[in-house]
């Protein structure tokens, strides 16, 4: 049985950087003696204050005690060369993303502290494989990667590369629980997991935005209100900075070697070469410059509602938004008698229905009604707050209008977008698990790894593949196959795990 390391082991962290500073505290916060080095002097005195200022919040806060908080901080020791490091028995790299760089610092390591010492580093794109490659002994070395803030986020991946030792990744297994962190376990594959499996979250967004679909404002509030996430992707793409968003989903493509699934956005190259990097630049998708204003989500101002509902009573996942329709409507509501795959309501002539991955207009045309309504997918239609329609070419204003009205009666903010195969959330939590299961397929890791790693890591309202399982399966297939189909890109071709689980008519979470 795997052990974490001692509390007596020193813990030597190379780069003092926010990420760099951030490790150094969580390992001091446990109780490890911890060695910073920096080439430059003073961002390690700067790392130091900043540690020392962090922890001292901490305890004001109450979330640690004073004792606690003084007793970290001395933990904590500048290095003013890499041999102070002899005695660490775990060194973690944190220093520029470099392959060049990051070999260097290991191959003088290994000449300096002793055999069973055990290396890691904080890559978030490069190949643990090709780091531990030029080393005598590649199986000591492995990846730890953690998200920025260390101190507040929880998920820490352990990466194994080729030859990296399973006890190695044991250790630092334990050793991550130990440190009050939830670890996950993953393969050495461009991404590892989180910057692979959210890669959809950004190219669908910017795919809708590309096609003139919808507007910023409003793919990023459908995304938070409907879809339930903490924030919409073009706001959070600005929080990250279009240069290092673009640069990951590069360096993914290119490690990928161009697989159509990780194709980088023209949008946001112009954003880059124009400077325009997000918050930190004072624009990007939004202006941050103080007097700048930034348009609002596009909204439908109050529609009249229909006079009748038919109600169809069927999907599961839809049965809060029938249950809404049906309150609202009151006396007004009947069952609808029609037979058609993801129908919600017959509503003033207007059929409206979950989208599918197809457009509304070819499905006006496939069911021969030219008054079809398209509604997205929400995390949870009995508590969303807005809701994203759309409508077919052929559909009446006077039709969509009435569906308008009658989901505003229910108490939904209505947004409207162009009719894009689709819509907004529906096919990006598609692509999401798409991405998930291939991963999964190819032995990145485990469902729970990957769910928990998506919860925690960029903090998704569910793991993809709960979230599959609760959609249904079958629907996610479904989707995606229509987007395939819509498309004609290998870019939304369907993983063969995903595939299976349609086909067996099971799900990624067997019931007990």
């Amino acid at each position: 049985m795997a052990h974490p390391l001692s509390k007596a082991s020193v813990v030597g962290v190379i780069g003092a950087g926010a990420m760099g500073a951030g490790i150094a505290q969580v390992a001091a916060m446990s109780g490890h003696p911890v060695v910073l080095f920096d080439i430059d002097p003073v961002a390690v005195d700067k790392a130091l204050s900043g540690i020392a200022a962090s922890l001292a919040k901490l305890a004001d806060k109450g979330r640690s005690t004073k004792v606690q908080a003084d007793a970290a901080t001395r933990n904590v020791i500048a290095a003013t060369a890499l041999t102070e490091l002899k005695h660490a028995a775990l060194v973690i790299e944190a220093v520029a993303e470099r392959l060049d760089v990051k070999q260097k610092i290991f191959g003088e390591l290994e000449s300096i502290v002793d055999e069973h010492c055990i290396f890691a580093t904080n890559t978030s794109s490069i190949s643990v494989t090709a780091i531990a490659a030029s080393l005598r002994d590649p199986s000591r070395l492995a990846g730890l990667h953690f998200f920025n803030p260390a101190p507040v986020m929880a998920l820490v991946e352990v990466v194994s590369g080729l030859a990296t030792s399973p006890a190695i990744i044991d250790t630092l297994h334990e050793t991550a629980v130990a440190w009050g962190k939830l670890p996950v376990r993953a393969r050495s594959t461009p991404g590892f997991i989180v910057n692979r499996v959210a890669r959809p979250f950004y190219a669908e967004a910017l795919r809708v935005l590309n096609e003139q679909a919808s507007d910023v404002a409003t793919v990023d509030r459908i995304m938070r209100d409907a879809g339930g996430f903490r924030m919409g992707p073009f706001e959070l793409m600005d929080l990250i900075g279009h240069d290092v968003n673009f640069a990951v989903t590069e360096s993914v493509f290119r490690a990928m070697f161009f697989d159509q699934r990780f194709t980088p956005s023209l949008i946001q190259q112009e954003l880059v070469s124009a400077g325009f990097l997000g918050r930190k630049s004072g624009r990007g998708f939004y202006r941050y410059a103080a007097g700048d204003g930034n348009a609002e989500a596009s909204i439908e101002p109050s529609k009249q509602a229909a006079g009748r509902v038919r109600i169809a009573r069927s999907a599961t996942l839809l049965n809060p938004l029938v249950e809404r329709l049906a309150k609202a409507a009151g006396e007004n509501c009947v069952d609808s008698t029609r037979n058609v795959p993801g129908l919600i309501a017959e509503i003033g002539g207007a059929l409206l229905l979950i989208t599918d991955g197809q457009t509304a207009t070819r499905r006006a045309r496939d069911l021969e009604h030219d008054d079809i309504v398209l509604v997205d997918l929400a995390l949870d239609y009995g508590t969303a707050r807005t809701l994203a329609v759309t409508r077919a070419s052929q559909c009446s204003r006077a039709a969509f209008d009435a569906v308008v009205g009658t989901l505003q009666q229910c108490g939904y903010e209505v947004a409207s977008i162009s009719d894009v195969a689709g819509m907004v959330v529906m096919r990006t939590v598609a692509m999401l698990v798409n991405e998930a299961a291939d991963a999964v397929n190819q032995g990145v890791c485990s469902v729970p790894d990957l769910d928990l790693a998506m919860e925690k890591g960029v903090n998704y309202p569910a793991g993809p593949l709960k979230w599959a399982d609760a959609i249904g399966v079958a629907t996610v297939h479904r989707v995606l196959f229509n987007l395939a189909a819509h498309y004609g890109e290998d870019r939304y071709r369907i993983s063969p795990l995903l595939a299976d689980r349609y086909w067996s008519a099971a799900t990624f979470y067997p019931s007990i």
